[in-house]
């Protein structure tokens, strides 16, 4: 049985999982916004997350074009109509994100390792998920600012398994995001614990935060537990944010619930989520 030889990514997590498995040589163009992992910055570019440039894709004779979201939806329908063969994954949830990484594996004959990549992230959720903390802070998911976006549903359940209880949980299955607009006042009410902002392409600003009518009283202002995980660590349906996103929310998480703080990177920016020890104290 033959698999596609010269595949297109047009989202990171596929390109990402790809190299995970071995199978790098088979990707010939790849998203714009693909950082990770760094190997693949080298791939032709071919699109943007909405858009896409099909000459481009057509000159580089695809046998397989991946995406994700049906943000994608009118990219994949000229393809198709272009003659290509298209798969579009539209993964949400945790379990989602896992069954895209093992359905990527098997589009290139690579099933039983794909399987097992993810049964280890599956092990590191559940193991995760069994931890006792002293509390399970309040927190808000900051996807954007303006409006005032709530996570997206992995987002939320990254929150619960690293201990947290997601203030704005009910939304979290809503397809777009104009289902998880939110008013400043609405988020003051529910008095988050912390805050974790990841503004999708941009870099979150402390001062912005800072400066809401009313969230002066909210505890995660009055306790200094502000916090940014970099959207290309979190907003990744793929391997990267059961990784590296996993690793900085957690460290925020446990960091809150033990009434600690992360070490602050610059007075001026939201502290980096970065590992560290539970008893470590801010650093001015």
């Amino acid at each position: 049985m033959s698999y596609p030889r010269r595949i297109v990514c047009l989202t990171e997590e596929t390109t990402e999982t790809l190299y995970l498995l071995g199978e790098q040589d088979r990707i010939v163009g790849v998203s714009g916004y693909t950082v990770r992992p760094k190997e693949a910055r080298e791939k032709p570019r071919v699109s943007a997350f909405i858009d896409a440039n099909f000459e481009k894709i057509m000159a580089l004779d695809p046998d397989l074009v991946i995406g994700f979201s049906d943000l994608q939806a009118d990219i994949a329908r000229e393809l198709i109509k272009r003659g290509l063969n298209v798969v579009v994954f539209n993964q949400r949830s945790l379990d989602e994100i896992l069954q895209t990484i093992v359905l990527t594996g098997a589009l290139v004959g690579r099933t039983k390792d794909a399987e097992a990549l993810a049964a280890g992230y599956r092990q590191r959720l559940e193991t995760l998920s069994k931890r006792v903390l002293p509390k399970r802070p309040r927190v808000f998911f900051e996807e954007w600012h303006e409006p005032l976006i709530s996570g997206i549903r992995w987002c939320s359940e990254l929150v619960e398994v690293c201990g947290g209880t997601d203030v704005c949980v009910e939304t979290r299955t809503e397809q777009g995001a104009k289902g998880r607009i939110f008013e400043i006042a609405e988020i003051a009410r529910r008095d988050p614990e912390v805050v974790i902002a990841s503004w999708c392409g941009r870099k979150a600003s402390r001062e912005k935060i800072l400066a809401r009518p009313g969230w002066e009283n909210v505890n995660a202002v009055k306790n200094d537990q502000l916090y940014e995980i970099k959207s290309t660590y979190i907003l990744q349906p793929g391997p990267a944010c059961l990784t590296d996103g996993l690793t900085q929310m957690e460290a925020i998480i446990s960091a809150v619930a033990h009434g600690t703080h992360l070490p602050k990177k610059r007075e001026k920016d939201l502290r980096q989520a970065v590992v560290a020890p539970k008893n470590s104290t801010p650093s001015i």
